[in-house]
C-alpha cells in the first residue's frame, strides 16, 4: 500500500480512531472514538507494517471501515492524513492535505498476516 512519503517522514504522532460512522462531507475527519495514540517506534513500526501491507482486488461491502488512523506532525494541529480501513472490502480510504489523488482509494489483502497484525494492533489499542 501506498502512504505519502514525505508525511510519512513528517509524521511524529499517529492516532488510532475506533469509527463510529461515515463523514458526511467528502474530507471531513472519521468521526469516532481515538482509542489510542501511537509515537516513535510503535507509529513507525505500524506505518512500516501499513506500507507492507499486500494489494488486493475490489470487494464490494459498501465501505464500512471500522478503524482509522490520523497522523500528525510535530505541531499537531491538522492530520497530514487519515486512512480509514475496511477489512470486508479490503479497502482503504484516504484524506489530507498530504494525500495526492491517485493515493485516495487503494485496495489492500485483508486475510494475509500483515493486515491481520494490523487489525490485531487496532483491537488491542481499543482494550
Amino acid at each position: 500500500m501506498q502512504l505519502p512519503a514525505e508525511a510519512v517522514a513528517a509524521t511524529v504522532l499517529i492516532e488510532i480512531v475506533r469509527i463510529s460512522a461515515l463523514p458526511t462531507e467528502r474530507g471531513v475527519p472519521y468521526p469516532g472514538r481515538a482509542v489510542a495514540h501511537w509515537a516513535g517506534t510503535e507509529a513507525a513500526d505500524a506505518l512500516t507494517l501499513i506500507e507492507n501491507l499486500p494489494g488486493s482486488e475490489q470487494h464490494r461491502c459498501g465501505f464500512s471501515p471500522g478503524w482509522s488512523i490520523r497522523a500528525y506532525e510535530d505541531s499537531l494541529n491538522l492530520a497530514l492524513f487519515e486512512a480509514a480501513f475496511c477489512f470486508r472490502c479490503h479497502e482503504v480510504r484516504m484524506h489530507g492535505m498530504a494525500v495526492p489523488p491517485a493515493m485516495t482509494t487503494q485496495f489492500f489483502d485483508a486475510d494475509t498476516p500483515p493486515a491481520q497484525a494490523l487489525l490485531a494492533l487496532f483491537r488491542a489499542a481499543a482494550s
